[in-house]
């Protein structure tokens, strides 16, 4: 249903402890951001688990996409300071697209995003959110969804604006995130990079002088991910909710009766892929019903199931018993995962199939710079376009662009 929309809207104001007063730019976005598809996202932390290693990480999507689209709004007034065209209407669309970039969120966002739904990608269901905003607003969100999709062809830089490896995405989740955890070494330059964006041939570049403040955010970006994205003790809290989720579908599935909410239900019970979204309207509005707060409600009834398994694993996330996690650059043999198995099995008394749940390696990949994607192009002096890696006058971001794996291996200590 078309929700009543409020005509006589000023322009609101919010106040981002960030970045200070942050202004909605017209009325149709606010309209948007009043949406209960968008008002969702302030149920739905930015950081997962994070909060049980970083107490003040309780910010949510909602701060982050607000945050987002303040600095889209900066970089479309320096970029147009520098002699380029953007069109009122392109401005709109590129703002909207941020805006809603991160729409398509589950439930703790990452760690879930493919036990929720079968293979289907939070960028996936931001398209159908969007598709399904711009015909309730009689298509005034086509131009935000080809600009999101990648098909705005005409000028490709505002893509890259909203998914880049320099987009507005990752420049507001790297100030936010280091400012709620208080992890300072995550902190970027922002304004200064945003004031060294510039277009060259239709695509998205940085004028030659950035490159330091370019090397700083790589550097903080991978920072960031070992000390807080994967920090350890986060990555343990995640997959324990990851396995909860999974043997409440494997019981469910075996006619175990569990409490969760209608949202959440439909979703243990159903096989959702893709074409569901495409097919059936049912299925973006129940997951537009789901949020953390569906998943923590029926983890804590969880604690008090029958299932030894989902018991256990619910009881200890939710007072923070969390598993030990052993970090290693060399993967951990059969002989030693066995062995944890062997302890754990004999500590709660579990079966070959019930002891999966409780002992598992993973592995886990940094990767700050991945050159196979859209590269950080350095517009130099003499008109010539340099990747930032090779525009470097030392060896920070060669060796930034090198993946980093690590290997975990995860069981109870008690």
């Amino acid at each position: 249903m078309r929700p009543n929309l409020n005509r006589n809207n000023k322009k609101k104001i919010f106040n981002d402890p960030v970045y200070g007063f942050i202004t909605v730019p017209d009325e149709f976005i606010f309209d948007l951001i009043e949406h209960p598809f968008f008002q969702r996202l302030r149920r739905i932390n930015q950081l997962g688990l994070t909060h049980l290693v970083y107490p003040g990480a309780l910010h949510t999507r909602f701060h982050h996409v607000l945050g987002a689209m303040h600095l889209m709004s900066l970089a479309i007034s320096t970029i147009r300071r520098k002699g380029h065209e953007i069109t009122q209407d392109e401005e709109r669309a590129v703002l909207i697209a941020i805006l809603l970039h991160d729409i398509g969120h589950g439930p703790f966002s990452h760690a879930l995003e493919y036990d929720i739904v079968n293979r289907v990608s939070h960028e996936d269901i931001s398209g159908f959110f969007i598709k399904r905003l711009s015909e309730e607003f009689d298509g005034q969100l086509d131009l935000a969804l080809l600009i999101f999709e990648n098909k705005y062809s005409k000028k490709p830089f505002l893509y890259q604006l909203v998914s880049s490896q320099l987009d507005m995405d990752r420049m507001d989740y790297l100030n936010r995130d280091s400012f709620y955890t208080g992890v300072t070494e995550g902190q970027i330059g922002s304004d200064r990079i945003i004031e060294m964006l510039n277009v060259h041939t239709g695509n998205l570049v940085l004028e030659e002088k950035a490159i330091y403040s370019v090397e700083k955010f790589l550097v903080a970006r991978r920072f960031m991910y070992w000390q807080v994205y994967l920090h350890k003790t986060v990555v343990a809290a995640e997959f324990m909710l990851i396995h909860i989720l999974r043997r409440a579908k494997y019981l469910i599935s075996n006619g175990v009766d569990l409490f969760a909410s209608p949202a959440l239900m439909f979703f243990l019970t159903n096989d959702i892929r893709h074409a569901d979204f495409t097919n059936d309207p049912k299925t973006l509005e129940t997951f537009a019903q789901l949020d953390d707060f569906d998943i923590m409600g029926a983890v804590k009834v969880w604690q008090q199931s029958e299932d030894k398994v989902l018991s256990l694993l619910s009881t200890k996330l939710v007072n923070r018993e969390l598993f030990k996690i052993e970090i290693s650059k060399d993967s951990f043999g059969p002989d030693r995962i066995q062995l944890e198995k062997e302890i754990v099995r004999n500590q709660f008394g579990l079966n070959d199939e019930e002891i999966e749940y409780f002992v598992y390696s993973e592995v886990l990949t940094n990767n700050a710079y991945n050159q196979n994607k859209q590269n950080i192009n350095l517009l130099m002096k003499n008109g010539e376009i340099i990747d930032a890696s090779k525009a470097s006058d030392n060896l920070n971001i060669s060796a930034l662009a090198q993946p980093v794996t690590k290997y975990c291996l995860c069981y109870p200590i008690n």
